[in-house]
């Protein structure tokens, strides 16, 4: 990494110009295509290589997810990545978006769509950037999900090693909270189906002879660990389904859920012990259970030393951005990417009160998120 205590600067009439017109492309889940074709044409008149994956099929999506490669200097080895999703939530259709005392907004009947917008914008900036003034940069690999919004569909159907994912730092712009703040680790997540089986018998006539599978279901709810178990982990359950009739002791009851933590040894403990819990509880209440648990993504944690944080981490102070670490609960496609080989931190991008009615976004975080991955881009 090579320290430098300037960095060129973003054109922030242009980056803003570009944003409003992102902004009004609808792109809800599964129609990303326009936006990806409008992207497509912004970066091929910087030197960049885009393609698109055949993952529709997959992801449902009417395109696939856009990977935009711009080359390194030549000389110069290594190579970054950047990421950001296409699509939004809704009520996002016919955005039209305002600028109030520097602040964008909607007119109110629908999102804004600065999630992702704003890093869509802040990426087509920094390689413009980058190219007119000819700052040295390794390799930059732009990776655009489709479906991000609706279960990270994209970036699952990414293939890691086609794309040549080895462990690169990777900076998914998609996190709130001002730019200097980056995310450093988001859990490991496991969702879980439990299905108990009973012995169905009327409830009013006989009901010693029968098992409620119901009963077993509540008795280990009861038993597992739920909620907050320690400061990295979690539990919780979603949804509870069975019986056939209020006279008819049930037979069956499905239990779903899910794990989090950000260590995968913590998170094996807990399944275990939940899976043991369920099992003893239904063999105590004279019944069966069938527990599946699967691995929905993956989970990554760094530290400070690590060098997706540190370039961060020294870009932002290098522009006098106030910096913040941070762990999260939640995932992104990040947790996908660190499943497939890369290394990722998620950058905090200015985005206030996302997926509502009163999004909005300061121009001037839009304006330090794009000048923050520039200087990354350089230090590198």
């Amino acid at each position: 990494m090579n320290s430098q205590n300037s960095y060129p600067e973003p054109n922030t009439e242009r980056l803003l110009e570009d944003f409003l017109t992102l902004v009004q492309i609808d792109s809800l889940s599964y129609h990303e295509a326009t936006i990806a074709n409008w992207i497509k044409d912004k970066l091929s008149q910087f030197g960049c290589e885009v393609l698109f994956d055949k993952t529709t099929e997959i992801t449902g999506s009417n395109t696939g997810n856009m990977i935009a490669t711009f080359p390194a200097t030549p000389g110069l080895s290594g190579k970054l990545f950047f990421s950001t999703h296409m699509d939004t939530v809704g009520p996002g259709q016919g955005i039209e978006p305002v600028i109030n005392d520097g602040i964008l907004s909607s007119k109110g009947k629908t999102i804004l769509g600065g999630d992702d917008k704003v890093g869509i914008a802040a990426i087509i900036e920094m390689v413009r950037t980058l190219a007119e003034t000819k700052t040295p940069h390794p390799e930059i690999v732009m990776l655009f999900s489709v479906a991000e919004e609706v279960g990270l569909k994209g970036s699952s159907a990414m293939d890691g090693e086609a794309l040549g994912f080895n462990g690169e730092p990777c900076f998914v712009l998609d996190a709130d909270g001002k730019p200097g703040g980056v995310i450093i680790g988001a859990p490991f997540h496991v969702e879980f189906t439990a299905r108990f089986i009973g012995k169905a018998v009327h409830a009013g006539m006989a009901p010693e002879t029968g098992v409620s599978a119901i009963n077993m279901a509540a008795k280990a709810i009861t038993a597992i660990p739920l909620g907050r178990i320690d400061a990295i982990s979690t539990s919780n359950i979603g949804t509870i389904n069975g019986g056939a009739a209020n006279n008819i002791v049930a037979d069956s009851c499905t239990v779903t859920g899910e794990m989090r933590s950000l260590e995968k040894a913590r998170l094996d403990e807990i399944q275990a012990q939940i899976a043991q819990t369920i099992e003893d509880t239904a063999i105590e209440g004279g019944g069966q259970v069938q527990t599946e648990f699967v691995l929905a993504y993956h989970g990554f944690k760094l530290s400070e030393n690590d060098i997706p944080v540190r370039l961060v981490l020294e870009a932002a102070q290098d522009l006098g951005l106030s910096t913040e670490t941070r762990y999260t609960g939640g995932g992104s496609d990040a947790n996908i990417f660190a499943g497939k080989g890369l290394s990722p931190v998620v950058l905090s991008t200015g985005m206030t009160a996302i997926h509502s009615l009163d999004e909005s976004l300061a121009i001037s975080d839009m304006e330090d998120l794009t000048r923050l991955i520039i200087a990354i881009a350089a230090r590198y």
